[in-house]
């Protein structure tokens, strides 16, 4: 990793890093996309047998088998599952709001009400790997929020089957239905429908290009949870940061794909000249050493700067998806950050605990996008209605304010409407 001074460098520049662009396979989606739509469940037989290599005729998997899965994972890796669904569900629970209601002005009252979804599909990575914890995030605050139904659809293994872990997972989240189908087609199958897979109001999950794409195509026919690209990390650091704990996590950000992102931020060269000693030493020990050499080669960067504050600012502008600051008073920076997707505080809380056991989520924007979006929360699955209503005595409190201004904007009914109902008795 390349050691710079932040002084001597063009920021912009800096800034930057890897972005999923789906244009280049916008063509491809929109044809899955429209083929879905239009011939439902045949679609998704062509594309299951065509980008996955298994014929299917039922997508949906076994109840039975969903039921069964929990008896056939390792137990030592099912109670690390239901250890971290205690702790993500009770995290959710906090997050649920409440309906609320004021008196703005004499005889108007004005509120909120809190409802969930009906319907959510939650879209699991398959393939190479199996991911359970992205069951947890999706499933856990969509079932905390009230949801009626909510579905998960992954891509079937080579013999048309589930991973256990990924089946038991789902069933102790509190999924109903999970259908073998991936990719770009899933996404379609969710957001309009098949004879098997229902409709559903607002999909969720990370995934690779195509699926990013189709639920960009899709959104206005459902909600989606936000764009997201490669896994990305930044460190603010000072002298008092743990060279080996700094290297470790950016090692670990790394390895997941050879876009991430991994900067180190630091008021210390010292510190900086550490780190990177320390990533030279352990990169020949890490399992993924080669995706991780990559994603170091293409986006890992370590700043120097010259004041705690300057490395704030940067932060800011980066607006990471994961933002640990190990400093000697991580609290005190706190308040002045305001783009980061999740704050990790200290020494002793690496980006791990978040994305598997501390209850917090780890569905999150990236590239730029935290200056928009928050992650995925209870309230992703939320809808918040207002309500009112008014008496005699608020009618004559909004008169002087309804009637001219619907005048004013030519819509003389809206301002009959209101005029009427001020000699009720």
């Amino acid at each position: 990793m390349k050691i710079l001074q932040l002084k001597n460098q063009n920021r912009i520049k800096l800034l930057k890093r890897s972005q999923i662009d789906s244009n280049s396979v916008l063509e491809t989606v929109r044809d899955i996309v429209s083929d879905v739509e239009k011939n439902q469940d045949n679609a998704l037989r062509k594309y299951t047998k065509k980008f996955d290599g298994v014929a299917l005729n039922d997508f949906q998997v076994n109840e039975g088998d969903f039921k069964e899965s929990v008896k056939k994972v390792d137990p030592e890796l099912m109670s690390s599952i239901k250890k971290a669904t205690l702790n993500i569900r009770k995290f959710h629970q906090a997050q649920l709001p409440n309906d609320w209601s004021m008196d703005v002005d004499n005889g108007v009252n004005a509120g909120q009400i809190v409802r969930p979804l009906e319907k959510v599909g939650c879209y699991i990575p398959g393939g190479r790997a199996a991911y359970p914890s992205s069951i947890l995030m999706t499933v856990i605050p969509a079932k905390v929020a009230g949801v009626d139904e909510i579905i998960c659809c992954t891509p079937p293994d080579k013999n048309g089957g589930v991973d256990d872990v990924i089946l038991a997972t789902a069933y102790l989240a509190g999924a109903d239905k999970v259908y073998k189908v991936g990719g770009a087609q899933a996404i379609a199958a969710m957001a309009y429908g098949t004879e098997t897979i229902a409709k559903v109001d607002k999909i969720v999950g990370p995934g690779n290009i195509f699926v990013t794409a189709a639920k960009k195509m899709v959104y206005g026919q459902v909600d989606i949870d936000f764009p997201a690209g490669p896994s990305e990390v930044l460190i603010i650091a000072d002298e008092t940061g743990n060279p080996h704990y700094i290297a470790i996590d950016l090692l670990a950000q790394a390895e997941h794909d050879p876009q991430s992102a991994s900067v180190l931020v630091t008021t210390s060269s010292e510190l900086a000249e550490k780190v990177k000693l320390n990533i030279q030493s352990e990169l020949p020990l890490m399992k993924r050493k080669d995706i991780i050499r990559e994603s170091l080669d293409n986006n890992g960067l370590i700043v120097v700067v010259d004041d705690i504050q300057e490395a704030i600012d940067f932060s800011n502008d980066y607006a990471p998806e994961h933002l640990m600051i190990m400093t000697s008073h991580p609290e005190k920076i706190v308040p002045e950050i305001r783009n980061a997707a999740s704050i990790f505080l200290g020494d002793l809380t690496p980006v791990a605990a978040g994305d598997y056991g501390s209850g917090t989520n780890h569905v999150l924007p990236t590239a730029f996008c935290a200056k928009m979006y928050s992650g995925l929360s209870t309230e992703s699955f939320l809808k918040k209605p207002t309500i009112q209503k008014i008496t005699k005595d608020g009618l004559n409190s909004l008169k002087d304010v309804v009637i001219p201004l619907a005048e004013y904007e030519g819509l003389y009914a809206h301002a009959e409407s209101f005029r009427r109902r001020l000699d009720h008795d």
